[in-house]
């Protein structure tokens, strides 16, 4: 079954400005626009790291009990937390390297080889 939203807990939580402690939350699969529309905001401008934080704030679609999550609430997370994030988002939207039939020239022998396009092929 194809999955488009996946639950994390974050390693420290976020502390609202109540004291509230918010651990667990949901963050759905980007899309080619979650990525592209951030290019044109002036804060990834003038700082290409803010990227992260926009494209966070879009993704995450719930943590704890947090009615607006936007991008003070992501700026406001603690490193670990951040970095937990980010590492989350590459795993969730990691692209499989497509796979094909293949023949050995040499012996006939039918494999499959996966296509990567920054590496060599391997064989499967």
């Amino acid at each position: 079954m194809f999955k488009t939203e996946y639950a994390f807990e974050l390693p420290k939580g976020y502390v609202d400005e109540n004291g509230n402690l918010h651990k667990k939350g949901v963050m759905r699969l980007a899309t080619a626009a979650d990525e592209i529309a951030p290019l044109r905001d002036h804060r990834v401008q003038t700082n290409p790291s803010y990227l992260t934080i926009i494209l966070l704030a879009r993704v995450i679609t719930r943590l704890g009990d947090i009615k607006a999550l936007d991008t003070m609430v992501i700026e406001n997370l603690f490193t670990a937390d951040l970095a937990f994030l980010q590492h989350f988002y590459q795993e969730i939207n990691k692209a499989e390297s497509p796979r094909v039939k293949a023949s050995c020239p040499k012996c006939g022998h039918d494999h499959e080889v996966q296509l990567d396009f920054l590496d060599e092929p391997q064989v499967v």
